[in-house]
């Protein structure tokens, strides 16, 4: 129920006390405890009730003085119309009766909540979270209007957010003007007062303004919902409740009835200054609030807001289920009106001044003007549609060349897609050049088909020329200028550049915020690939949260089961394994990999890149069998799909590389690390990641076959290459130093073996944590080294800290973890 902000103690302000209750503060089975608020017939108390149950209760009693009647068959009908209702967004009524001196009363749920709107500004909760609510609140309102029931004063302080099970719930209360539409609530027909407006003139709807009562139905709620709607959104009511409160009976009536409300997103910007805290309480700013009001909300709200009933919302459920079509991204119902009608409603508000000469006059003005508009609109979507036809046609065309170039009959049989590739961006220049935003999509579609062919350097090349273009075409701030960061950001990310990838994601980003496009489908890209490169770099605090906030928009957008949501799903689990965290991995990797099949098939390169992910889990846990058939699979679908040398081939074989290493397969490890390195300098980077790492398991599989000469320069490269990509402190460095110092134990160059695995242990404690199987790892060398070198008492230390730890299968400490970021 409705608080004040300090209730008077009961003895100052007891009115039940006044009247003589059977003792003082208390009546029959209740107790009462302080006044909560007073309306136009009743008082609200807060009450214990002692029997049979004992709880505290809302007790609403009528006023003394107030008891004609006309009052007391309202208040009957407002026992019996919640008495009827059972909801859990309405409050329900547990008893009711009179008090010893006749005053009737009853006993309802007691609320500890709060306005809807001071709750949703308080917590600062964003429009989805207060859609969400509203949506529950139209929920309540349709199961009244079931019941027959009219609420008539819908409005904040009627709808009240209470905390149950840890989670805000919205209660409707105050049923006290209702009106029953389907039956007699009690042998006394509901009597309104002619000549009293029966609500509150901020939500009353244009009919419950004319006062009459008679032609009231269930539509009146739904204008008094839009204006909460209205509300929640902008933090301002459609009309100015100072000017509407200081107006004459007449001219509220008028303001009701005849004037149009401006939009949501319009109200936001006439807020001046109040927009920036408006925008604050939903947790944004205002330029990114106008943008998530205009179209869909703007449209939901102002039919809710119609004059014409007709014309809203029939049912409170139709309203909610707009509200969910939005939440959901699909088409809603509402629309914005047409020209004709607004034409209509114009002259229908002035039919009593004007004349007919002069409404036909208006009418046909309004016809003019709106053939005006329809031609102008009509030329603009001809000169576009022409536009876009040339630009469709002038791609067709060059695409169809391209393809031509394929031909076998005019260049052999032995054309590849990369030589197809060439030819066709040699081209763009020349035949392009005069026809910039056409250039502009071909150069980006040819750098992103290099890209998935593993051609890094032509693919950077026309991204880089594609991102150049798209300035020149939209300026410096643009969405299409936005999306080739992203894309040039990612081939360079592919070729081993973390920092400059990061820096240019960081670019796309802050432009896409200024431009209000960050919860889109660009936002959710670029906020991913941003993800893993913080990951990459160490920063998983960071990426962690970056993924989260990724997946909620992919959900947001596509639904539970899209590319998007199973990336991330995948993404979000590399992560977590890397941590060790391999209990909170498993079932993101495999409901991403269940996403993909059902998307992609039981063949697809995400399907392939899924089940690296997943058998990265089982080898962790043990499983080195169903770890090494997945790598296995994937190998062999990359294989057929991509072709022996694509970049995403050699994931695969790092993985199995790295399986066999572990379980002291070293022979057949090496096997699956020559053809990856052997791409070194032609597909992948001399200095890309999967180098680095592919020396390191190359490095220990030959100290495993006592071929410790040979594993020390590829491990001191595999180290360097690190240094030099990576932050101090990564730990993948570390781990590089741990696998250099095995290396040196097997040489017997203790003192210098000694150092270099210090520096590893203590790199992977503070990057991965004392109980992180790399760190385990870690001092299970340094045991060894100190009883290689004949130091006993250094060996007992350090089998010491090994003993407070629980020891997992044995992996080796550097390996990163099979699982590999999807795009």
């Amino acid at each position: 129920m409705p608080t004040d902000p300090a209730p008077p103690p009961l003895s100052e302000r007891s009115t039940l006390d006044q009247a003589g209750p059977s003792s003082a503060g208390s009546f029959g089975r209740y107790k009462l405890l302080q006044r909560l608020g007073e309306g136009g017939m009743g008082e609200v108390w807060l009450a214990e009730q002692t029997e049979p149950v004992h709880r505290q209760v809302a007790l609403k009693v009528i006023k003394a003085g107030m008891d004609s009647a006309q009052v007391v068959a309202r208040f009957e009908a407002e026992r019996q119309a919640l008495a009827l209702m059972d909801h859990p967004v309405i409050a329900t009524v547990f008893d009711g009766g009179t008090t010893p001196q006749g005053r009737p009363y009853f006993a309802m749920e007691y609320v500890k909540g709060e306005p809807m709107t001071a709750y949703c500004d308080r917590h600062r909760l964003g429009t989805r979270e207060r859609l969400g609510l509203f949506t529950q609140v139209c929920e309540g309102v349709q199961h009244a209007h079931q019941k027959g029931i009219i609420h008539r004063d819908l409005k904040p302080s009627n709808v009240l957010v209470t905390i149950q099970d840890d989670r805000p719930v919205p209660k409707i209360i105050d049923f006290g003007v209702a009106k029953a539409t389907a039956r007699h609530l009690t042998e006394r027909s509901l009597f309104t007062e002619l000549g009293v407006l029966i609500g509150t003139p901020e939500y009353m709807s244009p009919e419950q303004a004319e006062m009459g009562g008679l032609d009231i139905d269930t539509r009146t709620d739904i204008y008094a919902l839009g204006v909460l709607l209205y509300e929640l959104l902008t933090g301002a009511l459609p009309f100015d409740r100072k000017e509407l409160r200081q107006a004459g009976l007449s001219e509220i009536q008028r303001i009701i009835r005849e004037k149009e409300p401006p939009r949501p997103s319009t109200r936001i910007t006439q807020l001046g200054p109040a927009s920036t805290e408006a925008a604050k309480n939903r947790h944004t700013e205002p330029r990114r609030l106008v943008s998530e009001l205009r179209g869909d909300l703007d449209w939901i709200a102002m039919r809710a807001l119609e004059k014409d009933r007709t014309r809203r919302y029939q049912t409170a459920n139709a309203l909610a289920a707009d509200v969910r079509r939005h939440l959901n991204r699909e088409p809603v119902a509402a629309g914005p009106p047409g020209t004709a009608y607004r034409a209509g409603k114009f002259v229908r508000r002035h039919r009593f001044g004007v004349a007919a000469a002069v409404t036909l006059l208006l009418l046909l003005a309004a016809f003019a003007g709106a053939m005006a508009v329809q031609a102008r609109r009509i030329a603009r979507e001809r000169d576009k549609a022409r536009l876009a036809a040339e630009k469709a046609e002038r791609i067709n065309a060059f695409v169809h060349d391209m393809l031509s170039s394929a031909d076998p009959r005019v260049k052999g049989r032995d054309v590849t897609v990369a030589s197809v590739l060439d030819a066709a961006s040699a081209r763009v220049e020349s035949e392009l050049a005069g026809h910039p935003e056409v250039k502009a999509a071909v150069l980006s579609t040819l750098g992103t088909t290099y890209q998935g062919l593993g051609l890094l350097e032509p693919a950077e090349k026309d991204l880089k020329a594609a991102l150049q273009a798209r300035v020149a075409v939209f300026g410096a701030e643009h969405v299409e200028v936005a999306r080739s960061l992203n894309a040039l950001a990612s081939v360079v990310d592919d070729r081993g550049d973390l920092r400059e990838a990061e820096r240019m994601n960081r670019q796309a980003l802050a432009m896409l915020q200024r431009l209000g496009a960050a919860d889109g489908e660009d936002g959710a890209q670029v906020l991913g690939d941003l993800a893993r490169l913080l990951e990459g770099l160490g920063d998983s605090t960071a990426a962690e949260a970056l993924y989260r906030e990724t997946l909620a928009v992919e959900r947001r957008l596509g639904g539970q089961r899209s590319e998007g949501v199973a990336a991330t799903l995948n993404n979000l689990g590399v992560l977590l394994g890397q941590r060790g965290d391999w209990a909170g991995a498993e079932p993101l990797h495999r409901e991403a990999l269940e996403i993909a099949r059902g998307i992609y098939g039981p063949e697809h390169p995400n399907v392939a890149a899924g089940m690296v992910s997943l058998g990265s889990v089982l080898e962790a846990k043990g499983d080195f069998a169903g770890a090494e058939a997945l790598y296995r699979d994937s190998l062999a679908m990359r294989l057929k799909l991509l072709g022996p040398e694509h970049p995403d081939v050699t994931r695969s074989r790092y993985a199995l590389a790295g399986l066999l290493q572990a379980r002291g397969d070293a022979e057949r490890a090496l096997r699956e690390c020559r053809p990856i390195l052997a791409l070194r300098g032609r597909v992948l980077p001399a200095a890309h990641p999967m180098v680095a790492a592919t020396l390191q398991i190359e490095g220990l599989s030959l100290v495993d076959l006592d071929r410790a000469r040979e594993a020390e320069p590829l491990l001191r490269e595999s180290l360097e290459l690190r240094r030099q990509s990576l932050p101090p402190g990564h730990r993948l460095v570390a781990a590089s130093e741990s696998s250099l110092g095995a290396c040196l134990l097997a040489l017997r160059r203790f003192p210098e073996a000694e150092g270099v695995l210090l520096r590893g242990y203590e790199g992977l404690k503070l990057s991965s944590g004392e109980k992180h199987e790399s760190t385990i790892k870690a001092r299970q060398r340094l045991v060894a080294l100190y009883e290689a070198w004949g130091k006993p008492e250094k060996a007992r230390e350090w089998r010491a800290r090994l003993a407070t730890q629980a020891s997992p299968e044995p992996r080796p400490a550097e390996a990163t973890t099979a699982a590999e970021p999807r795009p």
